[in-house]
């Protein structure tokens, strides 16, 4: 279908044949092209599920991917000359967007093939049979909508302590918990554990709603939309699509297919009181556990020794393995307590919890222990926003049992 132009508008000249033909800038094709390559599958199942669609109608793009259990749709505004459908081998056009040259693109499909046209490159691609391409599943019903930067934050502060074992769905899950005007986020493998708490605007006062969504699909997609200011989460309800996730921001939209596990009670695993704190300054104490690691092998826990006004890392020990210890400046509370963490772990925390300084509570040095951001009393001496920002996000970690 052809499109009228303005005047001003160079012509595309449409010649018999063409299934779909238009113009667009090399860097708004190239980026979402590669956001929606982002979620093709490594090994797809079958062939047309490595394929991009991109769908013309009037003067705007669609850019799409879908496996079955990610979709993934990005819309950009083009100069058309004929409407229709392409189904391209996606991670190739990715390849070569990205590496055209500065200047406009042009696309056009005429039976097989797609041809690319950017300055004096120019590409012939064979493209995949469009008819056996699935239908995209359609956004499930908003359900609310959170700041983009907010949620991207939250979500990569939990999603790391989520399990890569795929054998155990549940563990691969970030646990997503709506209570009216409060979202709460939790992933766990079992040797951690991160909980983030974050206000938002319900589509409906009162909502309540639990779902598993995959964590890696989420982390990936929180990082992704923040192009836009905010991002609107959609759920299903009902029998329509069951089972799935929207979220949305500015021109783009993915849905995953949600995990039917049962997430652990993990809200009786946290403790609820201490014995003993630490005041950590996070980047110097940071960058200590790690210089101290160095000498860790696998599998080896990095001790940590409190006493009053400091803590001494240490790792290694024997006389055929490499030896580190350093003294680190920090305000502790409570008996002296040796306690041991895997590195990779408690690195892992610190990098989460976007605060100058973290607090680390404990019981025993046989049971968790709980990091979480310390909020700075502010200037005038107030307390600051300890009951929103302290208390938001919580890094539990289990110890690991000491030598001797």
């Amino acid at each position: 279908m052809g499109v009228r132009r303005r005047a001003d508008e160079p012509a595309l000249t449409s010649r018999g044949g063409y299934e779909m033909k238009f113009r667009v800038a090399r860097e708004v094709l190239a980026e979402a092209v590669a956001w929606t390559a982002r979620s093709l599958p490594p090994r797809p199942s079958v062939p047309v599920l490595a394929g991009i669609m991109l769908d013309v109608e009037g003067n705007q793009l669609s850019v799409s991917g879908f496996d079955y259990e990610v979709s993934a749709r990005s819309e950009i505004d083009v100069q058309s000359s004929e409407g229709g459908k392409a189904l391209v081998p996606g991670r190739l056009l990715a390849e070569i967007t990205r590496a055209l040259p500065p200047h406009p693109v042009e696309l056009a499909a005429e039976g097989a093939r797609l041809s690319i046209s950017c300055g004096n490159a120019k590409f012939s691609l064979p493209t995949l049979p469009v008819e056996d391409y699935p239908t995209l599943p359609s956004m499930p019903s908003t359900a609310g909508v959170v700041d983009s930067d907010a949620f991207a934050e939250a979500v990569s502060q939990v999603a790391v302590a989520a399990g890569r074992d795929d054998t155990l769905p549940m563990l691969t899950g970030v646990r997503l918990e709506i209570d009216d005007d409060l979202v709460t986020l939790a992933a766990t493998d079992r040797y951690r554990l991160a909980v983030r708490e974050f206000a938002w605007r319900p589509e409906t006062p009162g909502l309540t709603a639990a779902v598993l969504v995959p964590a890696r699909t989420l982390a990936d997609a929180a990082k992704t939309l923040t192009s836009g200011p905010e991002v609107v989460l959609s759920l299903s309800s009902g029998g329509t699509g069951e089972g799935i996730l929207g979220l949305s921001g500015k021109d783009r939209q993915t849905t995953t297919r949600l995990l039917d596990a049962e997430f652990v009670k993990y809200r009786a695993i946290m403790p609820s009181e201490s014995t003993s704190s630490a005041l950590l300054p996070v980047s110097l104490f940071t960058d200590a556990a790690k210089r101290v690691a160095l000498v860790a092998d696998r599998g080896t826990p990095l001790r940590c020794e409190f006493t009053p006004g400091q803590v001494t890392l240490r790792a290694g020990g024997t006389d055929e393995e490499g030896q580190a210890e350093e003294r680190c400046d920090v305000e502790f509370d409570g008996d002296p307590l040796t306690i041991g963490f895997n590195p990779t772990f408690l690195l892992d925390g610190l990098a989460a919890v976007h605060t100058e300084r973290a607090r680390m509570a404990f019981t025993t040095p046989l049971k968790p222990a709980v990091l979480s951001g310390f909020e700075e009393p502010s200037q005038d001496g107030s307390d600051g926003r300890p009951a929103e920002r302290t208390g938001s996000y919580r890094y539990l970690i289990m110890p690991v049992r000491l030598p001797g």
